[in-house]
C-alpha cells in the first residue's frame, strides 16, 4: 500500500516511551509549526537508526525554527526494547513511540524485514520519513528498504523552509 500525498495520513495512536501517547503530541495539527516529523526507525539492533534518532534528538530546536512543530519516531520495538533506545541512545528531547503493528505499518507504505541475525526482532519496519501538513495530509515522504540511503536531515530542514517561503504544494499525488 503507498500513502499518496494529499492524503489523511493513517492514524497514529501509540504508547510512549516515559508516558502518554502520539495522540499527546499532536501530530499533523500544525500545532508548534505547520510541519510534523514522523521517523519511522528499524530498532534497537540498528547503529544507523541511532545515529539518525541522536541527531533528531540533538536538532529539536532546529526543526522548530523551519516550521515543524511535532516530531516523533516510531518503530514496532517491544516497551522494554523502546526504553533501552531512550537510554542508551540518550534521546531525551525526542518522543519515542512503541508497538506500531504490522498492519499500521503497512498502511504508512513501509516496507517491512524478517530477522537475519541474532538481535533483531522477528518482524521490523525499514525506516520511513514522513512529513505531515498542518491539516494532517502527506506532504512529502521517504522510505527505504534497507536500513542505508536515508534523506539528510539537512535536506528534510531546507526542503520544509523551501516549501513555506515559496508556498509550494505537496507533490506527487498525480
Amino acid at each position: 500500500m503507498t500513502l499518496i500525498p494529499t492524503q489523511t495520513a493513517p492514524a497514529l495512536d501509540l504508547p510512549l516511551v516515559g508516558g502518554g501517547t502520539t495522540d499527546d503530541l499532536k501530530l499533523g495539527t500544525g500545532d508548534g509549526g505547520r510541519f510534523s516529523l514522523v521517523v519511522f526507525y528499524r530498532g534497537l539492533h540498528c547503529p544507523i537508526c541511532r545515529k539518525q534518532l541522536a541527531e533528531i534528538n540533538k536538532r529539536i530546536e532546529d526543526l522548530k525554527a523551519a516550521g515543524i512543530g511535532q516530531v516523533a519516531a516510531v518503530s514496532m520495538e517491544t516497551l522494554e526494547r523502546s526504553s533501552r533506545v531512550v537510554d542508551q541512545w540518550h534521546l531525551a528531547d525526542l518522543p519515542v513511540a512503541y508497538g506500531l503493528g504490522e498492519e499500521a505499518a503497512r498502511s504508512w507504505g513501509l516496507n517491512l524485514s524478517h530477522a537475519i541475525k541474532d538481535g533483531e526482532p522477528d518482524l521490523f519496519n525499514e525506516p520511513g520519513i514522513f512529513i505531515l501538513d498542518e491539516d494532517g495530509t502527506l506532504f512529502w515522504s521517504s522510505t527505504a528498504t534497507m536500513p542505508f540511503g536515508r534523506p539528510s536531515l539537512d535536506d528534510v530542514i531546507a526542503g520544509v523552509r523551501y516549501a513555506q517561503e515559496h508556498d509550494y504544494p505537496a507533490r506527487g499525488a498525480a
